[in-house]
């Protein structure tokens, strides 16, 4: 019987599968979402559900139980300080795994690990507020060519009318001379 066992081998040794959960949960600190095998995922979750409890709590002491995970004082101290204060109101489920289809070349199943609340809101304001900047800049440098280009119309517009009226003109004024030298003629 298989009582109280509830993760899998990965046919790895222990030594192989503890490195492979202490990198996957450095990569879900990391970037919040990660890509990976729906095994490894499901068997990730515990512990990332762990190590955000331990952030949760704050002391010493689950400082250190979560450096021996992470191996790194900067993903320690992001764990502790960005990410386990988003979930100080709920007391679990702080991850997500959704399907993603098969990868192509083992048709293993993939899907998609990633903290119920991520700071995407935050990513997304800063991404829109850079975009609208920069959409604001290029309208007020489209603006200025259409201003110029219009400037420009106008000004071979009324290049090409003085142009024209002059020979008109002279044409009239020759005219103009000529009558009145020559007596009208009745």
């Amino acid at each position: 019987m298989r009582h109280r066992t509830k993760s899998e081998k990965f046919s790895r040794s222990y030594s192989q599968r503890r490195a492979l959960v202490k990198s996957l949960l450095q990569a879900l600190v990391i970037s919040e979402r990660i890509k990976t095998t729906e095994s490894k995922a499901k068997a990730l979750r515990s512990a990332a559900d762990k190590l955000i409890t331990w952030g949760k709590k704050d002391t010493l002491h689950y400082r250190r139980l979560a450096f021996s995970y992470l191996q790194d004082h900067n993903l320690v101290k992001k764990l502790f300080d960005d990410i386990a204060p988003r979930f100080k109101d709920i007391t679990g489920g702080y991850t997500r795994v959704l399907a993603m289809g098969f990868r192509k070349g083992d048709a293993a199943k993939m899907s998609i690990l990633e903290l119920t609340k991520t700071d995407v809101t935050k990513k997304v304001r800063e991404q829109k507020e850079n975009i609208s900047e920069d959409r604001i800049k290029e309208q007020e440098t489209e603006s200025k060519k259409v201003a110029v280009e219009r400037k420009a119309k106008k000004i071979s517009e009324n290049v090409k009318k003085v142009f024209k009226r002059k020979p008109k003109e002279e044409k009239n004024i020759k005219g103009k001379i000529k009558a009145e030298k020559e007596p009208k003629k009745k």
